[in-house]
């Protein structure tokens, strides 16, 4: 068999990376997106995107997503190959590491065809050494949506202090459902998982006047709803209720106030995701009307 050339692209190939035959039943394409599109978009960038050949022709493709500033990637998010063995080889190869996000339509697991090209990258990304962390709902809401009602039972304040919002997430992060702040913290703690958080938020190119701190009127710390912006859409960037005050379906309210937040800054869509597993966030995007339009399996490098 030819030997596999395993390389980056170079800057004006985005027409090789493309020329793969992919049926698009999964991943970014299952959506119609085009990598090119995004490409121009300075989205992706040649030395972080890769490609694997046999006789010229490309048998597995991978790129790596970054913000403009980023120095190094922040995710895997296209893969795809006719050979599951030279997507091993790229993977491997790659001098890239970042943890991998596979897009999935609603569903996936109904369609066997889907399902297999599905099981198909897992397989994959854990012989690469990825591993799998989470299923995740992503959400759309847009004004056809309606805007969700506002309970009215919290006060809602901007905190320009880091150091106060560092502290909700503290607290927060006691006891959280969510897969990815259980993994930070195992690896490096709560202080420093609460400080990435901050920072998270801080990367994104939205004014950091939108966040507000939630609690009841008069007292108490119920939580923070930071509305974001990323660069690509308007977003839910967290939500997050402090553990004394769960079971009173505050999260709703929370969310209820970042969209309403984004609605009056123009937004047309909002992008939201939660884990699959944390139910009452997920109710919360239900009972406000977001809808689930993708899942996303999250892999950790």
């Amino acid at each position: 068999m030819t030997d596999l050339v395993i390389r980056p692209l170079a800057a004006g190939e985005e027409s090789v990376f493309e020329s793969l035959n992919d049926p698009g039943l999964v991943g970014f394409a299952a959506s119609g997106e085009r990598y090119s599109d995004r490409a121009s978009l300075g989205q992706y960038r040649p030395e972080w995107t890769w490609v694997a050949l046999r006789d010229g022709i490309v048998v597995a493709r991978a790129a790596w997503w970054a913000g403009p500033q980023d120095t190094t990637p922040r995710a895997l998010d296209w893969l795809d190959f006719t050979d599951p063995n030279a997507a091993v080889q790229l993977l491997r190869t790659a001098p890239l590491r970042a943890g991998y996000e596979l897009r999935l339509p609603p569903g996936w697991r109904d369609s066997p065809a889907v399902r297999q090209a599905a099981e198909d990258r897992i397989s994959v990304a854990q012989l690469a050494g990825l591993t799998l962390l989470v299923e995740r709902y992503r959400y759309q809401w847009t004004p056809q949506c309606g805007l969700p009602e506002r309970p009215g039972r919290l006060e809602f304040r901007p905190e320009p202090d880091d150091r106060v919002i560092v502290e909700v997430f503290r607290r927060a992060h006691h006891g959280t459902l969510d897969a990815h702040a259980r993994r930070a913290i195992a690896e490096s703690g709560l202080e420093a998982a609460a400080q990435a958080e901050v920072a998270t938020l801080r990367w994104m190119p939205s004014p950091r006047s939108w966040w507000r701190v939630a609690y009841v009127p008069g007292g108490d710390l119920v939580g923070l709803a930071a509305p974001c912006r990323n660069y690509s859409d308007p977003i839910i960037g967290y939500i997050a209720v402090v553990p004394e005050q769960r079971g009173r379906g505050y999260a709703y309210d929370l969310l209820a106030e970042a969209t309403h937040l984004l609605a009056g800054e123009g937004a047309d869509r909002i992008v939201a995701g939660t884990d699959v597993t944390n139910i009452p966030m997920a109710r919360a995007f239900a009972r406000a009307g977001y809808p689930v339009i993708q899942h996303r399996l999250d892999f950790s490098a």
